[in-house]
């Protein structure tokens, strides 16, 4: 099963990378199978199998693989709590991958900053940060769905970064390397050599670190996730089946 809980994790892959010690999944234990689209009047939950692979809460309406469902009245209240509350938390879901975006960004300046990097690599290092941290947040800022950050899209965008970003800290730190060498300092041509090869290999655990500073945010996120759990609870597809758009484990 593909973790997708709500807009979070996959706003998070995107900020990290690789890096999941943070989403929901863990944080929260809660999963979905489902992608979700979240549009002026109506969600959209999909996914490729079983079925239901598309369902569709509008206003007090259910509708599951285009057929519609009957629903008391109750349902119906249901139903529309679970899009306001999953519309409420999206602004406290992007504020959490915003933060994360500041943490990523921060420490690969922190990083750049124990090497001994010339001034114009400095400046063009700094200048490329601040250009994909904008990117990224006003991406985030636009997302309406998790088909926006899928794992694929998020990897690549993080490769992006990096090799933006990584080829320019090598070359500054190869180029010393160098320079070192032809004076015959071979010593601190071997040291720049090995922090050249180091960069990206480093750069990872310390940003799994730093990113513990999100857990506290992201378990406050918690509650309201059980609770549309709680709300969905009950609600069947047109084929009988449970909903189970969100789900918590253990």
């Amino acid at each position: 099963m593909r973790s997708h809980p709500l807009l979070a994790v996959c706003m998070l892959l995107a900020v990290c990378g690789s890096v999941h010690a943070q989403d929901l999944a863990k944080v929260c234990h809660a999963t979905s199978s489902y992608d979700v689209t979240v549009e002026p009047d109506r969600l959209i939950f999909d996914r490729d199998a079983p079925a239901p692979t598309r369902v569709v809460l509008g206003a007090g309406s259910l509708q599951t693989d285009g057929q519609p469902v009957a629903l008391s009245d109750e349902d119906q209240d249901r139903i529309d709590v679970f899009q306001r509350d999953l519309r409420a938390l999206m602004p406290r879901v992007k504020s959490v991958a915003q933060h994360g975006v500041a943490i990523t960004m921060q420490t690969i300046h922190d990083e750049s900053a124990s090497l001994d990097l010339d001034q114009d690599t400095r400046a063009e290092l700094d200048r490329r940060l601040a250009a994909h941290a904008a990117d990224l947040r006003q991406r985030i800022a636009d997302s309406h769905s998790t088909h926006d950050w899928h794992g694929d899209a998020a990897d690549n965008y993080a490769n992006q970064i990096l090799s933006d970003i990584t080829p320019l800290v090598a070359s500054s730190l190869g180029q010393q390397a160098l320079n070192a060498a032809m004076t015959g300092d071979l010593q601190q041509a071997g040291t720049l050599r090995d922090q050249a090869s180091n960069v990206a290999t480093n750069f990872q655990p310390r940003l799994e670190g730093r990113l513990q500073a999100l857990r506290p945010e992201i378990q406050a996120l918690c509650p309201d996730i059980q609770r549309l759990s709680q709300l969905q609870e009950g609600l069947r597809a047109s084929n009988g089946r449970p909903l189970n758009l969100v789900q918590i484990g253990q």
